[in-house]
Parts: C-alpha cells; structure tokens; sequence
C-alpha cells in the first residue's frame, strides 16, 4: 500500500519538421539549383531537384514536460525489513485502491539526425522528478504521497510525409526510467501521431508556423518493484492522528476471517505495529503490476521556425485523463 510510481516524463515524442514546399516561385526554383554535398539525409539532392525544402540533417532539442496522469495498481505484494525479524514480499489482495495521481516534471536533451527525408532517429536523456499520490479505501483509508528524481535515457525514431497541404508524422520512442526508490528502470513506450499545416511568412520562405493535433499512446512497464523507509512513505500529519489509524486497522482486523487475519499478520500487522510505537523504522518492501489508466490522450501543438536552425514549439495534452504541456527549442545544422 506504500507506493511511488514513475511517468518518464522525458519519455514525450517530438513533432520535427516536414518537408514543406515554398509558395514562392523564386525558392522553390533556387532549391531545384541546390547542390547538396552532404552525408545526411541520403537522397537529399533528389529532394531538392523536385524544389522541396528540407530540415538541416542534425539538431539538438532541449525540453521542458510537464504531466499528470491517473494510474491503476493491482497485485500488490508488500514486505518489511530492517527491524530484526524481515518478511518477504507477500500478496495482500484485500487492499483496495481508490484515485491515484503521479505528477512529473523534468528536462531532458534529444539529439536526432534526419538519416532520410522521411526518417528521423534520435536519443533522449533527461533528469526529472515525480509526485505520486497513493490512495488506500481498504482494509482502511490511508493517502502515501511520494517525492523522488527519475533519471531517463532511451531512443525513437519518426517517419514523416504529407499529403497535399496536410503533414503527417509518426513517433515511437523507448525511454528507460530510474527513480531514486525503485531497484530497475521503468521501461516506458510512447507513440505520437500528429497531423497538421506550415503556414509559410510571405516574405521570408525559410520561416513557417506550424499547427497540428494529434493523438499520444503510453504503456508503462507492468511490473514496479522498490523499498521505501517506512517514515518517509507516510506524511509528517499521519504521526499525529495514528492511534485513530491503529483503531480502525484492528476494529477491521476482527472482522475478517481467519484465512485473511493469517495473511495480514505476515506483513501488516508488524508494520501497523510499528506505526503504534511512533518508531517509523523499518523498511517496506513492494511489487506491483501498474499501468495508466487510459492510455490514449488528445494532443494539440504549435511550432514557430525562425529560420532552418532555430525552432520553438509548444505543445499540451488536454482531451483525455493524462494532461501535459511541452515546452522546446531546436537548434538544427550540417554535418
């Protein structure tokens, strides 16, 4: 019942530019002059002899995410060390969960490469943190709130194209995610499918806005297993109303059956015990399937190219249960 979760936050997937084509004559036709002498993005040239414009192949993003997303947690195994007499993780199906919330924030730095016109590969590496809110409604009512930094590192890669006026971009990327409480990262997929429209300044073809809405698909990695020091895992408010905590546990104690009273006093009746002396030692030990609770979300984003090296672009989650706000700036160049 003592929980911290993690969102890998640095796990967003990112709109790049597509391939826009100028709506002046002039640019379009010095694109067809272009002799482009460089590596990346293979076919590059031909690109251009069609009079496409094309992103700079290399670029470093950095960014800003913040996200909050409903959780679900089921199987929950829990243990308790640190006190001379050590519990392995065991089931404890009777509790029961109500709304829980994680909330992270972090930044993180995404180096990519256009390898064609339509192919973009790129790393993420981040640094965050993450507020969990656990709600226990049985055996009885109990809130754990957790803080902790999460570290991320993972890849992805995008495809990109259009039809007609209309862009369309395709984003998977895989982030492994290390809070501070947890034994293994978190493996976090996301998907992005975007959908949208530059709209080029008159007088300057290299500049653009771009809007585009979109769909966010994430799967978390189902099982989570960490320790967290017993004191740490319930706020400084609970000590002080704990006799009533220790009450209603043993008032909802005699009432179950011998079958669950064996199980609680494998591992919740020693920590409740613990939690009756004020001492707060101990370790608690858990495991945990877990997952969000809608794995969809709606997306709308919007990007202004100052030119072909510096890109700024916002972009937030609002249909769904997971909200989110992005924040970036792209600086893009020649290998």
């Amino acid at each position: 019942m003592l929980a911290s979760l993690l969102f890998g936050t640095n796990s967003f997937s990112q709109y790049a530019n597509t391939k826009v084509r100028s709506k002046h004559e002039a640019y379009t036709d010095s694109l067809k002059m272009i002799e482009y002498n460089y590596v990346f993005p293979i076919w590059g040239q031909k690109i251009y002899q069609k009079g496409f414009d094309i992103p700079y192949p290399a670029g470093a993003m950095l960014n800003y995410i913040w996200m909050k997303q409903s959780l679900i947690m089921e199987n929950l195994q829990l243990g308790f060390t640190g006190t001379g007499n050590d519990i392995p993780l065991t089931g404890v199906d009777f509790i029961q969960f109500g709304q829980n919330t994680n909330t992270s924030q972090s930044f993180n730095v995404r180096p990519d490469l256009w390898v064609l016109p339509f192919l973009n590969v790129y790393g993420l590496f981040g640094y965050g943190s993450t507020h969990t809110v656990v709600n226990v409604t049985a055996p009885i009512e109990l809130q754990s709130v957790v803080d902790q930094n999460v570290k991320t590192s993972g890849f992805g890669f995008l495809l990109a194209g259009g039809i007609g006026p209309i862009f369309i971009t395709t984003d998977v990327n895989w982030t492994w995610n290390k809070p501070d409480l947890l034994e293994d990262p978190v493996l976090v997929n996301v998907v992005g499918i975007r959908m949208g429209h530059s709209f080029v300044f008159k007088n300057k073809p290299q500049s653009n806005i771009a809007v585009w809405a979109g769909a966010q698909y994430i799967k978390m990695g189902a099982q989570t297993v960490g320790a967290i020091a017993l004191k740490d895992a319930l706020p400084p408010e609970f000590w002080e109303t704990k006799d009533q905590f220790v009450d209603e546990y043993y008032g909802w104690y005699d009432e179950q059956s011998q079958a669950v009273q064996k199980i609680a006093d494998e591992v919740l009746t020693p920590i409740v015990e613990n939690i009756d002396k004020a001492e707060g030692e101990g370790i608690v030990e858990y495991a945990m399937n877990k997952k969000t609770k809608e794995p969809w979300n709606g997306l709308v984003g919007l990007q202004y190219q100052h030119n072909k090296r510096w890109q700024f672009r916002t972009e937030a989650g609002l249909i769904g249960d997971r909200k989110s706000a992005l924040v970036s700036v792209n600086y893009r160049f020649r290998l």
